[in-house]
């Protein structure tokens, strides 16, 4: 069973302007990577179908495929991770969750459901579908 990660995409406002920023720094550094001090140690794990699981405005909104993790090592020498990621940005169902520093990891189970699914929530605004899930509704 794959793990995943979770993680703060500070300045984006929805799955879309994540996307349209990932698309840039793609033209300039030819792939979509995301740096972090920290190298995961659940390397296995996350390469067996992870992804990263973004928290945009104070909710889980989307995720991308982590394909590679390779350690980077700055021109000060400071050593960082690349998570390398595929490019597509999969809207997942709207969770609310709180900020936090860093990544952390997100087990299966913990995952929300990638979005149009089928199910009546689905066309609910995601305000609404946030508000709704915190008070135990849907």
């Amino acid at each position: 069973m794959p793990l995943h990660l979770l993680k703060l995409s500070v300045g984006s406002e929805s799955p879309d302007s994540l996307r349209q920023w990932q698309a840039h720094y793609e033209g300039l550094r030819g792939r979509i990577y995301h740096t972090t001090r920290q190298t995961p140690k659940q390397r296995d794990a996350l390469l067996a179908g992870g992804s990263i699981y973004w928290v945009i405005k104070g909710a889980i909104r989307c995720r991308q495929l982590i394909t590679d993790l390779e350690d980077y090592i700055d021109d000060e020498g400071i050593k960082y991770c690349r998570i390398i990621l595929d490019r597509d940005v999969i809207d997942t169902a709207t969770y609310p969750h709180r900020a936090f520093q860093g990544w952390r990891y997100l087990t299966q189970d913990k995952c929300p459901p990638d979005a149009h699914t089928g199910t009546a929530t689905d066309a609910l605004p995601d305000d609404m579908a946030v508000q709704l899930r915190e008070l135990g509704l849907i």
